[in-house]
């Protein structure tokens, strides 16, 4: 006879393996995309300037809707929201297809405002899904489900360069992708842990204001910020720093790259047990330093070869600053949804800025040189990493 106890275990952990394919979609959605970039860019018939611009339609309006996603996720449950958000995205990347075929920027912004909504919403969704499911279980697995969004990315990016060096059209492969994402999502979502609806007319258990007002709130959103600006550097620019910065080959950028995201994808998956044994808040110590050792390799190695193995410590510095500040932003349940989108809208800021910033001190003061804001991050990381000491439990 089936025991109530193990009807929950197996529902639990139904969600876990639900809410890892999600993430993995979210960065298949994202990368399967950007991977074609110039593809897109050349089909619009765009400047470098223009397509910036045209992005700009996508991350403006993705850390605008963030502060939305909470009330959201709070109001619908995570199942709902995460099902919106994926197929607001799935609609983006379709019209972002016939925006290629016809050859329409207007249609291509267009596009990009709805996958912007998209992935703010789905990003701020499964992350209060994921939370839900760590808790349950009793151990930390959120690096791990940001380590499937990282294999996501990577997955994505293969999809790009198969395709490419196919010859498959753009649109062609981004209405692939949309059917993928549509099928997955609407698959994995009835997995997820069931969501009791507020009562009609019932107060919420946290507005937005009273989320902004938290010390403890603000100071995870600036973990995500330091730590957020310390992977978002890497991933813009590291490739170009060995490029330009010590005159390497495209491939030995490409590889340097690699090293980056592998280390940082291994961080994720093995970074879990490690906090669960030292606690959150040395743990973010420790890679916080590991960063800044990375990051010294890289910019002062004066080789390729010493700037591969900064890449390699700035890839597992990188890894669980994000995943682990969304475990302390989702500790108390009632209120996560909420915490979650305060923290993440903090915290998304350094996605946005990151990448003009680091690209004006470079045109400045050289690629390698620009790359030394990221230690101000980690400071602010750093400074803030004693909000990430779980809750008590009541």
């Amino acid at each position: 006879m089936v025991s109530s106890l193990d009807v929950v275990s197996t529902r639990v952990n139904a969600a876990k393996i639900a809410v890892g394919v999600t993430f993995a979609m979210n960065g298949l959605a994202l990368a399967g995309w950007l991977s074609r970039a110039p593809a897109i860019r050349d089909g619009l018939e765009l400047s470098i300037a223009g397509f910036g611009l045209l992005l700009l339609c996508m991350s403006g309006t993705s850390v605008a809707s963030i502060p939305l996603a909470g009330p959201l996720v709070q109001r619908v449950g995570p199942a709902r929201a995460v099902f919106l958000g994926s197929m607001s995205m799935a609609f983006g990347l379709a019209v972002l297809a016939t925006a290629t075929l016809l050859g329409s920027v207007v249609l291509a912004g267009l596009a990009l405002l709805f996958c912007g909504f998209g992935t703010s919403t789905w990003d701020v969704a499964m992350n209060v899904e994921a939370a839900d499911v760590e808790r349950r279980l009793g151990r930390t697995i959120m690096p791990r489900f940001h380590a499937g969004f990282s294999l996501g990315t990577v997955g994505g990016a293969g999809v790009g360069a198969v395709a490419s060096a196919s010859g498959l059209p753009i649109w062609a492969q981004l209405y692939l992708t949309t059917a993928i994402v549509v099928v997955v999502q609407i698959m994995v979502v009835r997995r997820f842990l069931p969501h009791v609806d507020p009562e009609p007319g019932a107060k919420p258990a946290m507005t937005a204001g009273q989320a902004w007002r938290e010390p403890r709130t603000i100071l995870i959103g600036l973990i995500l910020l330091g730590f957020g600006f310390t992977e978002g550097s890497a991933n813009d620019w590291l490739a170009i720093s060995l490029v330009d910065g010590y005159h390497a080959g495209d491939t030995l950028g490409a590889i340097g790259f690699g090293v980056f995201v592998t280390a940082m994808t291994l961080g994720r998956m093995y970074g879990g047990p490690a906090a669960d044994r030292w606690g959150r808040v040395p743990v973010l110590r420790l890679t916080a330093v590991a960063a800044v050792v990375g990051l010294l390799l890289v910019v002062f190695g004066g080789s390729v070869q010493v700037a591969l193995v900064g890449a390699l410590f700035w890839g597992v510095g990188a890894s669980l600053g994000f995943p682990i500040g969304m475990s302390a932003a989702a500790d108390d349940p009632l209120r996560a949804a909420m915490r979650v989108s305060v923290a993440g809208s903090i915290g998304y800021g350094a996605f946005l800025a990151g990448p003009p910033l680091i690209g004006f001190l470079a045109e400045h003061f050289g690629v390698r040189n620009g790359l030394l804001c990221v230690f101000g991050a980690l400071v602010i990381g750093l400074v803030a990493s004693h909000a990430a000491k779980p809750l008590p439990t009541r």
